[in-house]
Formats: C-alpha cells, sequence, structure tokens
C-alpha cells in the first residue's frame, strides 16, 4: 500500500507516494504522470521502499513557474531527493522520468550507485524520429505505448470508452495541465543535450525496454548502451513503451535481479 504525501520544497510543496520496506527505490514518473491505484507502483513497493515524487503539475500538485528547463527539472528533483533524506536510493525513472534520472546521475554522479532507466527519452536520432506527444489524439496513444493497442486501451482508460464526453473531457484538462511541465523536456522534441553529459553516469545501470516500443523504439536502448561506461540491457518481448503496464512482473523481475 502507498500513501500520498507531501514535503517542502525550494519551490513548491511537493507531493509523492510512498509505502513498502526493504532497500530505498527512488521512481520518477513519465509524462502520462503517477497516480496511487498504478500497478506498477504497487509492484515496486511489494519489494523496495518505494518513494514516488509528483512533478509539479501533475496530480493535485501546484505549478511551478520557476523550473524553466532540463537543469531547472533536475536540480528541482535532486533537491526532491535530499529532502526526503533518502541515500544512495535505486533511482529508477521510466520515459520522461528515465530522461531526468539520467540527467541527475549525471550531474550528481556520486549520489547513486544503481540506475534504472525504462524506455528513457532524452536522446534523438533522425534515421528514427521520435513521434511528437503533443499533437496526438487520445485514440492515438495506445498504438503508440502497448504492444496489444486495444489492452492498453482498456488500461488507459479504466475501461471507459474514448467516446465518453465526460471522460474525454477531464482527459483533455488533465493531459494539458500536464503537458505543460512535460513540455519543458519534450517539446518540439525530446533531446535537450542529455548525449553529451550520458559519459558522467558511474552508477551501475540498468535499460529495460519493450521488445515491441513504437514510441521510443529499442534502437535508442542500443544508443544509451553504447554511451553508459556500465550499462547492461534488459529486453522485454510483448511489450510496448508502457512495459512497466503490461509486463510488470518481468520489468519487477529484472530490477530485482539488477539490485
Amino acid at each position: 500500500m502507498v500513501e500520498l504525501k507531501t514535503i517542502a520544497t525550494h519551490h513548491v510543496p511537493v507531493r509523492h507516494f510512498e509505502g513498502g520496506s526493504g532497500r530505498p527505490l527512488v521512481f520518477l514518473h513519465g509524462a502520462g504522470g503517477l497516480t496511487a491505484d498504478d500497478p506498477f507502483l504497487a509492484a515496486l513497493a511489494d519489494k523496495f521502499r518505494v518513494t514516488a515524487p509528483l512533478l509539479p503539475g501533475y496530480g493535485d500538485s501546484e505549478e511551478a513557474p520557476g523550473l524553466r528547463d532540463m537543469l531547472d527539472i533536475t536540480l528541482h528533483t535532486l533537491d526532491v531527493v535530499d529532502a526526503l533524506g533518502v541515500k544512495d536510493p535505486i533511482l529508477v525513472g521510466h520515459s520522461m522520468g528515465g530522461m531526468i534520472a539520467a540527467e541527475m546521475a549525471a550531474l550528481a554522479p556520486k549520489d547513486f550507485s544503481r540506475l534504472v532507466l525504462i524506455a528513457p527519452a532524452g536522446l534523438w536520432l533522425d534515421a528514427h524520429p521520435i513521434p511528437d506527444l503533443f499533437s496526438l489524439v487520445p485514440y492515438e496513444y495506445p498504438p503508440l505505448l502497448f504492444h496489444d493497442a486495444e489492452a492498453g486501451a482498456a488500461l488507459m482508460t479504466k475501461g471507459v470508452n474514448f467516446d465518453d464526453l465526460e471522460w474525454l473531457k477531464s482527459f483533455l484538462v488533465t493531459n494539458a495541465r500536464q503537458l505543460g511541465m512535460a513540455g519543458k523536456l519534450l517539446f518540439p522534441i525530446p533531446e535537450r543535450g542529455l548525449k553529451d553529459r550520458l559519459h558522467r553516469i558511474r552508477a551501475k545501470t540498468l535499460l529495460i525496454w519493450g521488445d515491441s516500443d513504437r514510441l521510443i523504439p529499442p534502437v535508442y536502448a542500443q544508443a544509451f548502451k553504447k554511451s553508459i561506461a556500465d550499462a547492461t540491457l534488459a529486453s522485454i518481448p510483448e511489450a510496448g513503451h508502457m512495459a512497466i503496464w503490461e509486463q510488470t512482473a518481468k520489468v519487477i523481475a529484472a530490477l530485482e535481479k539488477f539490485a
């Protein structure tokens, strides 16, 4: 079971989920955000003492106009980890959260000995452009995010039909608020110079990638692996970008083995 708590930081109060026991683990969510009933969060809490901060603008957290770019957001998240008093946690990030985690490990290489990047954003390969999330409408997400688009749509909507106008209105309002923050890192393309800083990472690193990822295809896994000195790759079959939902047990098993 996880609880939603609040901690003060320089910019804004930060909402964060906490739960579980054992080795400390910090989880950074992707552009889609994080909720208390997220199955991956629950699975992490079964194995680790997990802390998962929300970025400003996500969930019921305040927005933070003072966070303007990659450096601001990275330093803010480092401050959050420091304020939480978590020492040398396993640092785990998914997608946009993986981009932030990689930046944190590059900027503060002595603070983290274990780094797990699950289909992280942050690199750009001209031959393999990443789709523009900001131009999509809801029904276009599942084919990009899931190996099984139909099952993925059900996971995203919790069974609500995309044609339900009340659900759609709520989704669009929430999405706009969240993507306002995410856009600082991902728009117009998810590239902020991370490739020039990956060599600074000293943490033992695990890359986890769904074999069917159509948003950030597995060719990016090889680019990350080549740039991080002590990196290994775990490929997850029958999983797309949301491998953490489609193949939760396999992702957790890879993480546990690494940890």
